[in-house]
C-alpha cells in the first residue's frame, strides 16, 4: 500500500472533515455517516454505506469518493474495513429503482445499510425522511463536509465499482467498466446497437428505447 501522506492542502481539509464531526455527540463511538453512490446511471442498483469510524486512528486521506483516484480510493477502502466499528451496505436494484422512482429506492438502501448500526446518531448526504431506530441529520453536500459521511461515501463507491466491473464482464459492449452505468455516449450508443439489459434501469432509458424502435 502507498504510504504517502496527502498533501498540506488536503491534510488541511481532513482536519476540516473530523472538525466538522467532533461537534456532535458519540464522535468515534456511536456517530454514524451514511452516503449512495448511483443515483444517475441508467443501469446497475443504486448502493449505499452505513460507517461508524472510531476515535483513533483517524485516517488522513478520507475525502469525498470523487476526490480520490481509483487506486487511492481502493487503498482507503481497505484501510475503512480493517479499523471502522460499523460497516453496513445496502442496495436497490434496478427493478426496484423502476418500482418507485430513484429517491424512494435510495431512502429504501440506506434503511437497509443502516438498519443494524449501533448508532445514536447518523449524518446523511442530503436525504431526509429515513425511518431508522435513532435520529439522522441531512447534510447537504456532507460527503465534502463529514468525515463519516466521507468514509461512508468511499465504501459505497467502491463495492458499487465493483459490481460494475462483474457486470462489464457479462454484459460486454456497453462499456461499464468504464462508465460505471452512466449515460455516456458510448453507453447509449450500444442501447442503441444491442438493446437493454435486464440492469438497466427501465424508466431511466425509455427516451432511448423508443429511438431505437423508431429507427429504420
Amino acid at each position: 500500500m502507498n504510504k504517502a501522506m496527502p498533501s498540506p492542502k488536503r491534510l488541511a481539509h481532513f482536519e476540516e472533515l473530523v472538525t466538522h464531526d467532533r461537534q456532535f455527540s458519540g464522535f468515534g463511538v456511536s456517530l454514524a455517516g451514511m452516503d449512495e453512490v448511483g443515483r444517475g446511471p441508467l443501469l446497475g442498483p443504486v448502493v449505499t454505506a452505513c460507517v461508524i469510524m472510531p476515535p483513533q486512528p483517524l485516517l488522513p486521506w478520507i475525502d469525498d469518493s470523487k476526490k480520490l483516484s481509483a487506486a487511492r480510493r481502493e487503498e482507503v477502502f481497505e484501510e475503512i474495513c480493517r479499523c471502522a466499528m460499523f460497516i453496513g451496505v445496502g442496495e436497490a436494484s434496478a427493478a426496484e429503482i423502476d418500482e418507485m422512482n430513484i429517491l424512494g429506492a435510495t431512502r429504501m438502501a440506506m434503511e437497509r445499510a443502516a438498519e443494524k448500526a449501533p448508532a445514536t446518531l447518523c449524518l446523511v448526504d442530503a436525504v431526509q425522511g429515513l425511518r431508522l431506530p435513532f435520529p439522522t441529520k441531512p447534510i447537504l453536500h456532507g460527503d465534502s463536509l463529514s468525515y463519516h459521511i466521507a468514509a461512508a461515501s468511499i465504501v459505497a463507491k467502491v463495492i458499487r465499482d465493483r459490481m460494475m466491473a462483474k457486470m462489464d464482464a457479462l454484459y460486454p459492449g456497453y462499456g461499464l467498466g468504464r462508465n460505471m452505468g452512466y449515460g455516456t455516449a458510448e453507453h447509449i450508443r450500444a442501447i442503441a446497437a444491442f438493446g437493454p439489459t435486464p440492469m438497466h434501469r427501465r424508466t431511466f432509458i425509455g427516451k432511448f428505447l423508443r429511438e431505437r424502435r423508431s429507427d429504420p
